[in-house]
């Protein structure tokens, strides 16, 4: 059974087909790229993967189940995480609770639970807790833990948003240009924090990137869209040399 599935997955938003006939098979363990020029329609896929769009058409099945009729934190239940191209972190909350407040889907307990403390609500906090505390050991971000996210740097707020995705423990792993607003210090250092999460967390790990460096350094495959249609796939340097690519990102004149 494949991880995710997605066949001919259409997305319109009225009259404007954003993503028509999308095809993509995650048999797990997988690192591939998702990119083409802007508004291409690399967001709206990821989107209706994560379950913040209903296809219009098509299928989206994740672990034989079909996701269409899930809602975002359905879909994050079954196993799926993402970050985003503009950070979205809980600038209120300390970076240790950022991380532990995505856990809430799995938390177990009721309201009554809470306000009396019970055993229930004990245990689920106490492994809220661990794996907050762990993911902060791993990715150093242990000595930051009570401080809010903006004020940190802005490629420690990229380290907090990936640690809070992986506090959900998923399966497939979502990164909408995790490198956007990074300096070129901080693009290295994220390239090989995403290479150690690959295989120190044994993910399947799905990325838009429009850094080239970033997607040729990580993705083992890459597909290209360009205005909703895929127009190539295949391996970093099997794209870097194919026409229709080079086309879509530097148009005729250049080729």
């Amino acid at each position: 059974m494949a991880l995710l599935e997605m066949k001919n997955m259409t997305m319109r938003f009225g009259g404007l087909t954003a993503v028509s006939d999308f095809d993509l098979t995650f048999q797990g363990g997988e690192f591939m790229g998702l990119i083409g020029p802007n508004g291409a329609g690399k967001t709206t896929v990821f989107n209706v993967a994560s379950g913040f769009y209903k296809p219009s058409q098509g299928n989206v099945v994740f672990k034989g189940k079909d996701t269409r009729g899930l809602k975002p934190h359905g879909v994050t239940a079954l196993g799926v995480a993402r970050t985003f191209q503009n950070i979205r972190l809980w600038h209120e909350l300390s970076v240790l609770d950022n991380i532990r407040i995505a856990q809430h889907y799995r938390m177990g307990y009721n309201l009554m639970d809470c306000f009396l403390r019970t055993k229930r609500y004990k245990r689920a906090e106490a492994k809220i807790d661990s794996i907050a505390w762990q993911l902060l050991e791993q990715l150093d971000l242990k000595r930051y833990a009570e401080e809010k996210p903006n004020n940190l740097p802005y490629g420690l707020q990229r380290r907090v948003e990936i640690a809070r995705a992986l506090s959900v423990q998923p399966d497939l792993l979502l990164l909408d240009e995790p490198a956007a607003g990074l300096n070129s210090a901080d693009v290295d250092g994220l390239i090989k924090l995403i290479r150690w999460i690959h295989k120190e967390f044994k993910l399947t790990i799905w990325m838009i990137e429009h850094q080239m460096t970033v997607v040729m350094s990580l993705c083992e495959y890459i597909k290209v869209i360009d205005f909703g249609r895929t127009i190539a796939e295949g391996t970093p340097s099997e794209i870097q040399q194919n026409p229709a690519v080079i086309k879509a990102y530097l148009g005729d004149s250049e080729i």
